[in-house]
């Protein structure tokens, strides 16, 4: 038996070096470097000199300009706004998501591919127009707006509002994190779990969710860029009220417009950084979930 897998693997490898070393897979020397130099003329142009350009022109005036613009009491309260609504709606999206994707990959039930349709529907639908849904729905004239007047409640230009619309278009990335992932592991390590006594919670603890933590990580880590970087729905409902209802895209807006482009790049130049810290992070989690798929292969 092992002189056939040996046999076999032999024959995998030939194959393996045959088809590299084919005609079809060679390309001429200057085709690797014309692709790789435009692939970096693209980089340069169009990421690495915009992201350098933030930090240039918010240092342009000296630091004390710098630390002056990101501590002014609107850009503070912008800040804490933008914290606030990315602390609500990742943990809000973290348990949908983790929730779809289990209810998706592990059972079959009606209404299934309804499901996976409307988690991407952010997707496909506008910020903006998901930001005019929710002025059509809590609005003053929208269908709820005069039961919130009558209430005293204020959903759309206040704090519920930009919580909602940051849901809305963040929901989605947790879930196609997960989805795909544990729908490649299949159900026979839950079925395991389940035929020796384990209930539906302890699966999920100690079978399901250690096998797809790091998917989940990447997820919420997108999420979090995206809740805190998110520009068109919050920009509908929240009515740009200084101090109050401006996260950091909309505070940046406000300053550029007012021709404080020292000020704007600065703030920016926070976005800038959490962009770097997720890439960062996004790096660190794909390098450890691979080292965990050698380990489990070698296992």
């Amino acid at each position: 038996m092992a002189g056939v897998v040996t046999a076999l693997h032999a024959g995998a490898l030939q194959q393996h070096r045959h088809y590299e070393d084919s005609p079809a897979t060679r390309d001429a020397s200057w085709v690797k470097w014309s692709i790789l130099a435009v692939s970096l003329l693209f980089f340069t142009c169009f990421l690495l000199f915009p992201l350098i350009t933030v930090f240039v022109e918010g240092l342009k005036k000296g630091w004390d300009a710098y630390t002056a613009a990101v501590t002014e009491p609107d850009t503070l309260s912008a800040i804490k706004l933008t914290l606030i609504a990315a602390a609500i709606a990742v943990p809000l999206n973290l348990v949908f998501g983790v929730s779809a994707a289990w209810a998706i990959a592990k059972f079959d039930f009606r209404g299934k591919q309804l499901l996976i349709t409307l988690i991407d529907l952010p997707f496909s639908v506008s910020p903006v127009v998901a930001g005019l849904i929710y002025i059509l729905l809590f609005g003053s004239q929208g269908w709820f707006g005069p039961w919130l007047q009558a209430h005293d409640i204020k959903i759309v230009f206040a704090v519920p509002g930009i919580v909602l619309a940051t849901i809305f278009v963040t929901f989605p990335f947790v879930a196609r994190e997960l989805i795909p992932l544990m729908q490649a592991q299949g159900k026979d390590e839950e079925e395991a779990a389940v035929v020796l006594g384990a209930s539906g919670w302890q699966t999920f603890w100690h079978v399901t969710l250690p096998n797809v933590k790091w998917g989940l990580i990447y997820g919420v880590v997108l999420c979090n860029a995206r809740a805190m970087g998110e520009f068109g729905a919050v920009s509908v409902v929240s009515g740009h009220i200084r101090g109050l209802t401006n996260t950091l895209p909309l505070q940046i807006e406000i300053l550029y417009n007012e021709y404080q482009f020292a000020a704007a790049f600065s703030v920016a130049s926070l976005l800038a950084l959490l962009a770097l810290v997720t890439l960062v992070l996004k790096q660190f989690i794909e390098w450890r979930a691979a080292v965990a798929a050698r380990e489990a292969a070698a296992e």
